[in-house]
C-alpha cells in the first residue's frame, strides 16, 4: 500500500511539527517511533513520551484505506532532510517494513505494530475550553519561561504556572532566586483555573506556536483537567500532564511601592551589562550595580583581579543605592524583551529589585539581590 505520496517539504514539517518531544533514547523503544495512522484519505502522525502526546492530521496523497503501523522518527526526518524540498517521495508498506523513495533513492525501515503504540489516556474531567491568539500565548511564554527552574527538587518550580480567571490570563515562572509574571485579556470570561505545565511542554508549545503575520490570526483552544491539559490549534493536538505541587503565592513576591525608581533604555543597559559579564567567574556571576542621582554603575570582577566598569547617564533623583545581582538573570530578563524602555524599581541594597515595562502593565520581574 502506498501510504503517501507528496513533496518532500510537506511530509516533513508534518513531522517536524510531532516530533519535538521524541528523546533519542529511551528505556522504551517505540517512543522512539512516529504513529502513522491512515484513515481513508488522511494521514494522523502521532508521538508520545508518555507524559506529553502531540498529534497532526494532514493529507499527503497515497492510496486511500485504513492503514497503521510505527517507524523510527529521527530516521525518518533525517532521510527526508538530506533530500531535495522540491522532491516527490513516496512511503510504501510491505509486511512490517516501510520504503521511502524519492527520486534514484530508496531506503527500508523497520517498522512495530501500531497496537504496541502507548497513547496517553486523555482525562474524563476537562473543564470548559477558551482560547487565545497564537501570538498572544507565545508572546506571554517568551516572556517568562528563561525563569523556570531546571531539575530542581522542589519539582513544582519546574515549569510555568497558568492562571486563567475572569477575563485574565496570567503566566508565572520562577526557580526561587528571580520571577517573571505576564498576562493578557481573554475576550471571554472563564471559570478561575490553576496549572503548572511541565518545562519540557513549554517549551515545546514555544516551537509550535505561531507568530502570524499580518491580517491573520490563528487561535489555541485550552482545557484543563485536574492532571491534564489538552491544547488544540493549526491542525494539532497536544495533550500534557500537569505537575502536582502548589505553586508560591507569587502576589507575595512581588515588592509593592519601593521608593526608588529609574525609566532607562533597555539596549544600552543590556550591553552593558553584558560587557560587564565577561570578567565574572563561571561559578560566581556577580555585578555590583550603582546608582545615584544622574548616574548608574556596573561593575565586575574575578578572581585574576581584573575588573569592567560600565557607566550609564540617567534621570533619577532618589536615594544612592549599592546592590549585587546575578547578572545572568538581569541579562536574561532584558535579552528577551523587545521594548525600548524598562523601568528599575530598588528599595536597599537587601530588597528585591523590580523590573516593569512601561506600556506593558501586565509584565513584572523581580530578581533577588546578591551578596558580593
Amino acid at each position: 500500500m502506498i501510504v503517501l505520496k507528496t513533496a518532500q517539504e510537506k511530509v516533513l514539517s508534518a513531522l517536524q511539527a510531532v516530533a519535538g518531544i521524541v528523546e533519542r533514547r529511551h528505556t522504551l523503544p517505540i517512543l522512539a517511533n512516529v504513529l502513522i495512522r491512515k484513515t481513508g484519505e488522511q494521514i494522523e502522525l502521532t508521538t508520545s513520551d508518555l507524559e506529553i502526546q502531540v498529534r497532526t492530521r494532514a493529507e499527503l496523497g497515497g492510496d486511500g484505506g485504513n492503514f497503521a503501523t510505527t517507524v523510527g522518527a529521527r530516521k525518518l526526518i533525517d532521510i527526508l532532510r538530506s533530500m531535495p524540498n522540491d522532491q516527490i517521495v513516496t512511503l510504501t508498506a510491505n509486511q512490517n517494513k516501510l520504503t521511502l523513495q524519492g527520486g534514484k533513492s530508496r531506503f527500508t525501515l523497520q517498522t512495530m505494530p501500531s497496537d504496541d503504540f502507548p497513547l496517553v489516556q486523555e482525562a474524563a474531567d476537562f473543564g470548559p475550553a477558551f482560547s487565545v491568539p497564537q501570538k498572544a500565548l507565545k508572546g506571554l511564554i517568551d516572556q517568562v519561561h528563561f525563569a523556570m527552574a531546571v531539575h530542581d527538587i522542589r519539582y513544582y518550580l519546574n515549569g510555568i504556572l497558568f492562571v486563567a480567571e475572569g477575563k485574565n490570563l496570567t503566566l508565572v515562572a520562577t526557580d526561587g532566586h528571580r520571577l517573571a509574571l505576564a498576562q493578557a485579556t481573554l475576550d471571554v470570561e472563564i471559570p478561575k483555573q490553576e496549572v503548572i505545565l511541565p518545562r519540557k511542554t513549554v517549551l515545546e508549545l514555544q516551537r509550535l506556536l505561531r507568530d502570524e503575520k499580518e491580517g491573520e490570526e490563528s487561535l489555541i483552544e485550552m482545557r484543563f483537567a485536574g492532571n491534564q491539559a489538552k491544547f488544540s490549534f493549526s491542525g494539532m493536538e497536544f495533550v500534557t500532564k500537569l505537575v502536582e505541587g502548589k505553586f508560591p503565592d507569587y502576589n507575595r513576591v512581588i515588592p509593592k511601592n519601593h521608593k526608588n525608581a529609574v525609566t532607562l533604555g533597555r539596549a544600552p543597559f543590556l550591553a552593558s551589562l553584558q560587557r560587564a559579564a565577561i570578567l565574572t567567574s563561571e561559578k560566581f556571576k556577580g555585578v555590583r550595580v550603582n546608582i545615584e542621582p544622574g548616574t548608574l554603575r556596573i561593575a565586575s570582577s574575578n578572581a585574576e583581579q581584573e575588573e569592567a566598569k560600565e557607566e550609564l547617564e540617567i534621570d533619577y533623583g532618589g536615594d544612592s543605592i549599592e546592590i549585587g545581582f546575578n547578572v545572568t538573570y538581569l541579562i536574561d530578563a532584558l535579552s528577551n524583551m523587545s521594548v525600548e524602555m524598562i523601568k528599575l524599581e530598588l528599595q536597599d541594597t537587601n530588597s528585591s529589585a523590580l523590573i516593569t515595562v512601561p506600556e506593558q502593565a501586565g509584565f513584572k520581574y523581580v530578581v533577588m539581590p546578591m551578596r558580593i
